[in-house]
């Protein structure tokens, strides 16, 4: 879990900010009693919490290990099956805060552990203090299907040896598993706004016992026209709750609006805001819009790239490039909002597995594609909006791999390449 980015630093707001010290950790920690179930049985969304035996804490003069963070044996297990021993910057200020209660703004970079972050803990929290209770408790909102799905393996894996029950509910599929899922009784549920209201306004879901909310990559969701539906859903929810928002960016106008939501947050900012990867090598192609097919073959198949994300900003150019590329004899798959979700797995996993060479995706797929050491990301658009850059070329660069962006740029493209390296507050080198 570790990744590749800066030292943590500290962002001013109006809300509280904590500090996050050696000392304040200690002080965090100190105050935190650990719980953990007696059975090791394996059911993310099988069996039903026990009673649990009292886990003395202990004092913390720093966090260095996984098990600095007093978590009880079972969830210390699956990261050490996992071979993780040392937690990331995110890992390492969020875990505290989230343990004692508190409502988070966090900004991080992709592929640094955010998932982990909130998900470590919140387990934690739900073993520490087991409900009868039938509704769900924890509600993590994300704006993608693909996203749901990491979100909710993330949680699968790390809740292995622990008798928590989750669901995952997103659109593109048949409701009914869903429905079958959530009438058993859940304690988690991992959800993208548009279904999860759905089943809100079906009575299919209670979610008055919410005790946790999660916005993942908020930004992106309220981008995604998603911010009615979640103020929908927000008002279904009880009033005293953990609010917890993540994001790889937060602009000042995103920051704002979650201060309607967030109660006296901490604020933690563990890379520049709206950062790219570091790792991460950045080229420019000056090309007409006739030209860029045609380079961008070029550059994959003379250049030996082997596997490379593809960003268009529509649809129908995904589709129409995806077309094109197949006719220059590289396998391509295409992935956007139109196509099916089993249609949207199987081209992932076959890009995963070295099936395709090349996918196609609109900015749906810049969130929630976990795909370790993908050494390209190509812009053949640029997007409209310049965060959405930096959340495309995060797919690459990510846990300490380093990866190549490369940006083909025509002339009606020239104003968003300036408002990109405004954002950067650097230019990016120019290939050709």
């Amino acid at each position: 879990m570790r990744g590749s980015v800066r030292a943590p630093r500290s962002s001013a707001s109006r809300k509280a900010i904590i500090s996050l010290t050696p000392g304040t950790l200690s002080l965090l920690l100190q105050a935190h009693r650990c719980r953990c179930p007696r059975h090791r049985r394996s059911a993310f969304i099988y069996s039903r919490a026990t009673p649990m035996a009292a886990w003395a804490a202990r004092p913390l003069r720093s966090i260095h290990l996984f098990k600095d963070f007093l978590l009880c044996p079972a969830l210390l297990r699956a990261v050490e099956e996992l071979g993780y021993t040392e937690p990331t910057p995110i890992q390492i200020q969020a875990i505290p805060v989230v343990l004692e209660g508190r409502d988070l703004l966090a900004a991080a970079q992709t592929g640094t552990g955010k998932t982990a972050a909130f998900a470590l803990p919140l387990l934690q929290r739900l073993q520490a203090h087991p409900q009868t209770q039938r509704a769900p408790r924890v509600l993590v909102l994300v704006p993608t299907r693909e996203l749901a799905a990491q979100v909710s393996d993330a949680f699968r894996v790390l809740a292995r040896h622990l008798p928590v029950r989750g669901a995952l509910v997103f659109g593109g599929v048949s409701p009914k598993p869903q429905i079958q899922a959530l009438s058993a009784g859940v304690d988690l549920v991992i959800a993208t706004p548009g279904r999860l209201l759905d089943h809100l306004q079906a009575r299919v879901i209670d979610l008055s016992h919410i005790e946790t909310l999660v916005l993942d990559e908020a930004d992106r969701m309220l981008d995604m026209g998603f911010i009615r539906a979640i103020r929908r859903i927000i008002a279904a929810l009880p009033k005293k709750r953990q609010n917890l928002m993540f994001s790889a960016t937060l602009p000042e106008e995103i920051r704002t609006l979650a201060r309607t939501w967030l109660v006296n947050p901490a604020v933690i900012d563990v890379a520049p805001r709206n950062a790219p990867a570091e790792l991460v090598d950045h080229r420019v192609y000056h090309v007409d819009t006739s030209g860029k097919h045609p380079l961008l073959a070029r550059l994959i198949i003379d250049g030996g790239i082997r596997q490379s994300l593809v960003f268009t900003r529509t649809k129908h150019g995904a589709n129409r490039l995806a077309e094109r590329l197949e006719k220059d004899g590289l396998s391509v798959a295409a992935i956007h909002g139109n196509k099916s979700q089993g249609a949207r797995t199987r081209a992932l996993e076959d890009f995963k597995q070295g099936r395709i060479r090349v996918l196609v995706a609109t900015d749906i797929a810049a969130r929630g594609l976990d795909i370790s050491e993908l050494p390209h990301v190509v812009n053949f658009e640029l997007p409209h909006v310049p965060e959405d850059y930096v959340h495309r070329i995060g797919r690459t660069g990510r846990a300490g791999s380093s990866g190549e962006a490369i940006s083909l740029v025509s002339r009606d493209e020239r104003d968003r390449l300036r408002a990109i390296e405004k954002l950067l507050g650097r230019a990016i080198p120019v290939a050709a």
